[in-house]
């Protein structure tokens, strides 16, 4: 079947290689752009609205899990489906089971040409309709992919850092008072904290009334934080759950928080829209 594809990945003989294998195995793809860098993938994806991509998790400014994240909420729905996703990954036997344990798409560093072969099979049965001329419902497909994404991420990105599985979550965070001249570090309760969001080179760390910033990066705190009282809302932001007043729907359909004792609206990124279905 015809198809259309782009491939990200920072080191061009493995990727001419991909494409090379990929040509033997689905002659049929066609290859619409081939980029270096997360932000690249991006900016190309919206403009050419690929059915399938292949992503580098590890490349170089953003990553591809990066990538994937924003997309998933710049992505033009009504436009066009939201394409297949796969990660291109050098990940070690042990984690390549885990994904396969997940039936998550993936494609090793050196390509290997009997592995890409099966997530061509399924690429093909999943963009291929279940019935003839009758494609699925547009929220029903979006639906199905969205999940298909969260699955992907938690895959490739989640779970604990190195050194710290197991570990308790935290009680305090050591932070400098935002404006400040960062001569002062805060210990701030973690039971004082409304929401976490990234911000160039920091992270924002807000309480009901005061700002504070630090420099772990928000997927390195992330594992250290309980993930039943924290919640990823966006690619940039985390919520205390119980710190929620309520949700809304703009007119363009996309959901914002209201945080009790804060002012500003939190959007929610499609990925993680499904947290807040009407029960």
């Amino acid at each position: 079947m015809n198809a259309t594809a782009l491939i990200a990945e920072d080191e061009p003989l493995l990727a001419q290689a991909l494409r090379a294998e990929l040509a033997a195995a689905w002659p049929e793809l066609q290859i619409v752009a081939m980029v270096a860098d997360g932000r690249s993938a991006v900016r190309e994806a919206l403009q050419l609205l690929p059915q399938v991509l292949f992503l580098d998790i590890r490349m170089p400014g953003q990553d591809g899990l990066a990538a994937a994240a924003e997309l998933a909420d710049a992505w033009p729905a009504d436009e066009a489906p939201m394409p297949q996703l796969v990660f291109v990954t050098a990940y070690d036997e042990y984690a390549a089971r885990a994904f396969d344990a997940q039936a998550i798409d993936y494609v090793l560093k050196p390509v290997q040409p009997e592995r890409l072969r099966r997530t061509v099979a399924r690429l093909q049965q999943v963009l291929e309709p279940a019935q003839p001329g009758v494609p699925p419902a547009p929220d029903e497909a979006l639906a199905g992919t969205l999940a298909q994404w969260r699955q992907l991420l938690a895959a490739a990105g989640g779970g604990a850092l190195p050194g710290t599985a197991g570990a308790q979550p935290l009680k305090l965070i050591a932070a400098s008072e935002a404006g400040s001249a960062g001569n002062t570090v805060r210990m701030v309760p973690i039971d004082e904290v409304k929401y976490f969001e990234a911000a160039d080179k920091y992270v924002r760390v807000l309480t009901g009334g005061q700002e504070y910033l630090i420099r772990t990066p928000l997927k390195q705190l992330l594992p250290q934080l309980d993930p039943q009282q924290f919640w990823q809302v966006h690619r940039a932001t985390v919520v205390r759950s119980d710190a929620i007043e309520s949700v809304h729907r703009d007119e363009a359909g996309k959901l914002h928080l209201v945080l009790r004792g804060r002012d500003e609206k939190i959007p929610v990124s499609r990925l993680y829209a499904h947290l807040f279905k009407a029960m």
